[in-house]
């Protein structure tokens, strides 16, 4: 079954140069990008995305540090695309993640640890809404039968 996950390429990942190893490593699995934009996340944005967190003692370092420089989003489709993703992506503190991961291969510290990932169905869905809305772009591509059965 095809499914939609949301990404964000955080301010550490931006700032060290490898946003188009982490696209690259998504579409090389075979994953279709439905939505990609940088931008520069305010505030509140990021209150909403972090919202969830409100209550920890790291709230603030959050929002600071994903407001600090440009971060890149994105949608990927694919199947099994949350699950997929989440084990690319790697365990949250780098010094777990498993190798190959892109957090064992770049990260060292959890508070840098370069990308966010959707952690289910219902936080993709609230997730892409908000930060994309309805712009995601429905395309057909042609290697996809090479892909996924």
């Amino acid at each position: 079954m095809s499914e939609r996950t949301f990404v964000i390429v955080k301010p550490d990942a931006v700032q060290r140069g490898l946003v188009g190893e982490i696209i690259a490593r998504f579409e090389r699995r075979g994953l279709k990008l439905k939505g990609l934009r940088m931008l520069q996340v305010g505030s509140e944005l990021a209150g909403e995305h972090y919202a969830v967190h409100k209550d920890r003692p790291f709230f603030a370092d959050l929002i600071d540090f994903i407001t600090s420089s440009p971060v890149v989003i994105m949608l990927v489709e694919g199947k099994d695309a949350i699950r997929m993703v989440r084990n690319m992506v790697g365990a949250t503190n780098p010094v777990e993640a498993e190798p190959g991961s892109i957090r064992a291969d770049f990260g060292s510290d959890i508070g840098r640890n370069l990308v966010h990932a959707s952690d289910g169905p219902e936080t993709a869905a609230a997730e892409t809404a908000l930060w994309f809305g309805d712009e995601a772009v429905d395309w057909d591509r042609a290697t996809d039968g090479w892909i996924w059965e």
